[in-house]
C-alpha cells in the first residue's frame, strides 16, 4: 500500500494564506484560521503543500494500518474552502447544518464558498463541537 503523501510539515501557514489572490477569500481564510485556532487550543500546521491542520488524530485502516492526522482543517480551494471536520461525526452536525446558510456537503467535507454566506455562529459552534467529541472515528 502506498504511503500517506499528505503529511504535516514546517512550512508557513501565514506565507501560504497569502498567496491566496483573492482578498475577500484571503480575509475569509483567515478568519477561519482564528475560528478553529480558538476552537481547538492549537497552533496550525500544513499539511501537505494545501491543507492547515490543528490538533492531532489518527485512524486505522482496514489493514490495521495507523495514519496520524489533524483533528480539524481547512484548505481555500479555488472554487470553496474546504472544511474538514466530520469523519462519522456528521450526525452530530444534523440540526447545526441546516442553520449553517449556504454549503455543501461531502463524505467528511463541508464546502463553503465565502465567510458572509453562512453563520459564524453556527460555525463556530460546529468547531467546538467536533474538538468536544474528540478524536476521528475513522
Amino acid at each position: 500500500m502506498a504511503e500517506l503523501k499528505t503529511k504535516k510539515n514546517d512550512a508557513s501557514v501565514e506565507t501560504f494564506l497569502n498567496t491566496v489572490k483573492e482578498e475577500e477569500k484571503r480575509k475569509d481564510a483567515f478568519t477561519i484560521l482564528e475560528m478553529m485556532k480558538k476552537a481547538t487550543k492549537s497552533e496550525p500546521k500544513m499539511w501537505g503543500g494545501a491543507i492547515i491542520g490543528f490538533g492531532e488524530s489518527s485512524y486505522t485502516l482496514s489493514n490495521g494500518k495507523k495514519n496520524d492526522w489533524f483533528l480539524m482543517g481547512f484548505s481555500p480551494r479555488k472554487q470553496s474552502f474546504s472544511l474538514y471536520l466530520f469523519g462519522k461525526n456528521e450526525e452530530k452536525f444534523r440540526k447545526s447544518l441546516e442553520k449553517l446558510g449556504k454549503h455543501e456537503m461531502s463524505k467528511g467535507c463541508l464546502y463553503i464558498k465565502k465567510i458572509s454566506d453562512i453563520d459564524t455562529t453556527v460555525l463556530k459552534e460546529m468547531f467546538e463541537t467536533h474538538v468536544k467529541h474528540g478524536k476521528r472515528d475513522n
